[in-house]
């Protein structure tokens, strides 16, 4: 590693997955609720953000890598449907 994770306080890893997870249930919300299609798609795409950023942190406290791996399974998942619906969007319009 880059870096020495034991040198990151506790309370630092667990403050930053409260965080987390209070940002997946608002984008979960937003999902559900959202006023128009856009803005459900853009909450798809930062809930799949927001995943990877707890899988990455997860890594972190565990030390298990293949958490990494996942992450970007997440990512690659993400770009394509995000790039579907937009192309879906578009060709919609006409």
């Amino acid at each position: 590693m880059f870096f020495d994770v034991t040198t990151i306080p506790g309370w630092v890893l667990e403050l930053c997955q409260w965080m987390l997870a209070i940002a997946i249930i608002l984008s979960a919300y937003r999902v559900v609720r959202g006023p128009s299609f856009l803005d459900r798609v853009v909450a798809l795409d930062l809930l799949a953000a927001l995943t990877m950023a707890q899988c990455v942190l997860l890594t972190l406290v565990s030390g298990f890598i293949p958490y990494l791996d996942i992450a970007m399974a997440i990512a690659l998942i993400s770009f394509i449907a995000t790039v579907a619906f937009v192309r879906y969007i578009e060709h919609r319009d006409v």
